[in-house]
C-alpha cells in the first residue's frame, strides 16, 4: 500500500518579499529615490554576515 504523504508547507513558503532596510529613520525598498548624499552613507556602512 502507497501512503499519502503530503507536503507540509513551511510559513511564508512562496510568499514574494523584497528586502527592507532601515535608512535615516525611514523604511525603504530601493535606493532609487534617494539623493547622492544618502547613497553614499549606504556605501560607507558596515555589513554583517549571518552565519
Amino acid at each position: 500500500m502507497e501512503k499519502d504523504i503530503k507536503k507540509v508547507k513551511m510559513v511564508g513558503e512562496g510568499v514574494k518579499f523584497d528586502r527592507i532596510r532601515r535608512i535615516t529613520g525611514y523604511l525603504v525598498g530601493t535606493l532609487d529615490r534617494f539623493n547622492n548624499a544618502k547613497k553614499e552613507e549606504v556605501k560607507d556602512r558596515v555589513t554583517h554576515a549571518a552565519n
